[in-house]
């Protein structure tokens, strides 16, 4: 019989809230040092002032909903409307903007003070944990934000001369990927357009869809795709502060302005020559190493492939569209699509391994993919010119290099769901037969 999955206790959940609260704080500070309001301020302004981004609001309050029963989600959508329409007439007649979304998280804010005050135990605790997912959903974003702040005011200089060299040895993706989307200007930019930006959306109805029996379960599965997002979200911007590139439509392209290298993006390679990081504006992020569109896309196709058929399908279609809007709109290089790629297998590996038990083959593969991602970074920092002088023995070995990852994900998590199944029983403790009375 397998050993029961141990569930987390309180007093961890407790050191996490504290550990997320900490980080936030940090980046609170460190954002006013450059004169910029951080996650917490720009969260909090939203509870009254018109929010920058409404629908992902209304996809935190539905992430929480998924612990309600239905006469609860409508008396929760009902409210959060019903304080919108309210806060919108407000704002309409002293002439500030009409955006909507604080609604939802007057009513996420509620939800926790209910869960506090009316619930105890495990109803408490379940009210609690669905409170806590809608806002790092929304928190996540906006650490997101105050992360591609401080690459931009902290990394001065860029690597972009670097990646594009590297990109030599597979073909210089991003250069032929980007002609073939100009060449079929203005529909194939709008549909791309739309999956790139619409990425999160389409996470939060997969989430929804693996998080429909919450209520009904009362528990939360150990794992799911809301869970891989939020922490791809949150180590992935720590990479872009070791390795900052901004893209060849900035580096390379007139959308640089005066700091660009040049003006080679889509229709010129750039060409080889002495490498050196280069100054960049403190304005654009440095957000392409590794490619977290590509990471989340990655993730929201594996947790894709249990689902129905049609799920499946749109799964595809979102990973495959994402790689040629990313690469098309000169958002990324190649090289940054490959560390993407093992980066979301292995965090996703990690993830499955702290629900389900680090066993042997978890340990393995998660160690392997961080040894594959770290030689990755390391070759396109310190091997570009050898790379583009042989891209017939460099190209070849940076694909295999991740499909060995692919095929060791394969093996390693093939007998395990993409998506949550039943819960583990619990063992049935047998009850002790009452002694035998003494004659």
């Amino acid at each position: 019989m397998s050993a029961v999955r141990r569930r987390p206790q309180p007093v961890l959940w407790a050191a996490a809230g504290v550990a997320v609260l900490g980080f936030l704080i940090v980046l609170e500070i460190v954002a006013r040092r450059y004169g910029e309001p951080g996650p917490i301020t720009n969260l909090g302004r939203e509870f009254v002032l018109a929010p920058h981004s409404g629908p992902l609001l209304y996809a935190g309050l539905a992430l929480m909903m998924v612990v309600l029963s239905w006469r609860e989600r409508f008396v929760a959508a009902g409210a959060a409307i019903g304080i919108d329409v309210v806060l919108t007439l407000v704002r309409w007649a002293a002439g500030a903007d009409l955006n909507f979304g604080s609604g939802a998280l007057w009513v996420l804010l509620g939800c926790a003070v209910v869960a506090v005050v009316r619930r105890t135990g495990r109803e408490r605790a379940l009210l609690l944990k669905g409170v806590g997912l809608g806002l790092l959903l929304v928190g996540g974003h906006k650490t997101g934000d105050t992360w591609l702040l401080i690459t931009s005011k902290t990394r001065h200089a860029v690597l972009d001369p670097y990646v594009a060299t590297a990109d030599h040895a597979l073909g210089n993706p991003s250069w032929l990927v980007g002609r073939l989307v100009a060449a079929t200007d203005p529909i194939g930019t709008h549909v791309l357009n739309a999956v790139y930006g619409q990425l999160p959306l389409a996470a939060a109805l997969f989430g929804l869809y693996q998080l429909r029996n919450v209520a009904a379960d009362r528990g939360f599965p150990g794992h799911h795709l809301v869970r891989t997002f939020l922490v791809i979200g949150l180590l992935g911007p720590a990479i872009y502060m070791i390795f900052p590139v901004v893209g060849p439509v900035f580096a390379y392209s007139t959308e640089g302005g005066p700091w660009a290298v040049a003006d080679l993006w889509p229709n010129t390679a750039p060409p080889l020559g002495a490498l050196h990081a280069v100054p960049f504006d403190e304005i654009t992020p440095r957000n392409c190493m590794p490619s977290l569109h590509t990471a989340w896309a990655t993730t929201l196709f594996i947790h894709s492939r249990k689902a129905p058929r049609v799920m499946r399908w749109v799964g595809a279609f979102w990973l495959v569209a994402t790689l040629t809007a990313t690469l098309g709109f000169g958002y990324h290089y190649g090289a940054d699509l490959l560390a993407g790629v093992v980066f979301a297998l292995t965090v996703e590996a990690a993830m499955r391994s702290f629900d389900r038990g680090w066993e042997r083959a978890g340990v393995q593969f998660v160690t392997y993919g961080a040894i594959v991602f770290t030689a990755l970074l390391l070759s396109y920092r310190f091997l570009p010119l050898d790379m583009a002088r042989h891209p017939f023995a460099f190209g070849p070995l940076l694909l295999l290099a991740t499909g060995s990852v692919i095929h060791l994900y394969v093996r390693t998590t093939g007998l395990w769901d993409a998506t949550p199944g039943p819960k583990p029983a619990l063992p049935q403790q047998v009850e002790p037969e009452p002694a035998l009375q003494q004659a």
